[in-house]
């Protein structure tokens, strides 16, 4: 029988009693205003969160890269992740948490009380060994401006959390959902707790999976900042796993072009991906021609910038010239 894997109930049921850093307690009051532009998105007003876990691919209307949902407040204000007490809303302050993989070796639900605390301090480590369920190397260079449709997308940014190769924090997105989609809302609240060194935001992310699928449809997104009641960030959406010109089967991952195909240029470029020679230290282009010969053994896919490999001993290959 078809199911949408996402163990809600079990994920509200260990919230207060797992992954907790610190027990100090947090006064909210939920609100229902919008604090992120829906200009360039599209609704979902009166979606439940059950609805939003069926939420498919399919929904992608070409342009947008989320869909608003539940009028923008998170559906969590709302469950068991708060609890009143004395008249009061409350919650536990300052937790992660990254549940195992299920039976397919897929990511569940994960969250955070994002904090100065618990941010990274150092820059990303390697993830190249990490292959998350229905993953494929494959490259469109005329379709992709990184080359490379999947990226092992962080459910938690690691700018947000300092969680580098976690299997159960790494799903197979595309660059798409990585960039155009993620990217953005995970800055914003990276910017807040930069400008607000004390404050907490609250953020779960839920990778949406049909039936047996290893790929992910998509990601449900929310966040709500603590101390000012939402002001600063709140936002709940779904990023669709998708890219322009690409069909893809989630089922196994496999990919191919669709027949009007377009050229994807509408978005910064935010790393650079090389391919690492750890044999001879050399830092290579994708493209680079002496790739091929690379061993297995000794070949390793970077997201770090070029700058982090030199500091870290790496040279410029003299074919392709990564620098």
């Amino acid at each position: 029988m078809k199911k949408i894997f996402l163990s809600v109930l079990l994920v509200c049921s260990i919230l207060m009693s797992t992954s907790c850093i610190d027990k100090t307690k947090q006064t909210v009051t939920p609100t229902t205003s919008a604090t992120v532009s829906t200009e360039h998105s599209y609704a979902m007003a009166d979606a439940t969160f059950d609805d939003a876990l069926t939420l498919t691919a399919d929904l992608w209307n070409g342009t947008d890269a989320y869909i608003t949902l539940h009028k923008n407040v998170p559906y969590f204000l709302t469950a068991d992740f708060f609890k009143y007490e004395n008249g009061q809303l409350t919650m536990n302050c300052e937790y992660e948490h990254y549940p195992e993989l299920d039976y397919l070796g897929r990511c569940g639900i994960c969250y955070a009380m994002v904090c100065k605390d618990i941010m990274p301090t150092e820059p990303r480590g390697e993830i190249g060994m990490v292959k998350p369920t229905g993953w494929h190397t494959v490259r469109y260079d005329d379709l992709i401006s990184d080359k490379y449709l999947y990226n092992r997308c962080h459910l938690i940014g690691y700018q947000l959390a300092g969680e580098n190769a976690n299997t159960s924090n790494l799903i197979t997105g595309t660059r798409y959902l990585n960039v155009t989609g993620m990217l953005p809302f995970e800055n914003m609240i990276d910017d807040y707790i930069e400008a607000n060194p004390a404050n907490h935001v609250f953020y779960r992310v839920s990778p949406v999976f049909k039936g047996d699928d290893l790929v992910a449809q998509g990601v449900i997104m929310e966040a709500y900042s603590i101390e000012d009641n939402g002001a600063g960030v709140q936002f709940c959406i779904f990023c669709p796993n998708v890219q322009p010109g690409i069909r893809i089967d989630y089922a196994t991952g496999e990919s191919y072009r669709t027949e009007a195909a377009p050229t994807e240029t509408d978005w910064a470029e935010t790393s650079y991906n090389y391919v690492l020679n750890e044999n001879s230290k050399k830092i290579h282009r994708p493209d680079c021609s002496a790739v091929d010969s690379i061993a297995p053994e000794n070949r390793t896919d970077s997201t770090r910038t070029y700058e982090e490999l030199i500091e870290q001993g790496y040279t410029p290959c003299g074919i392709c010239h990564p620098e």
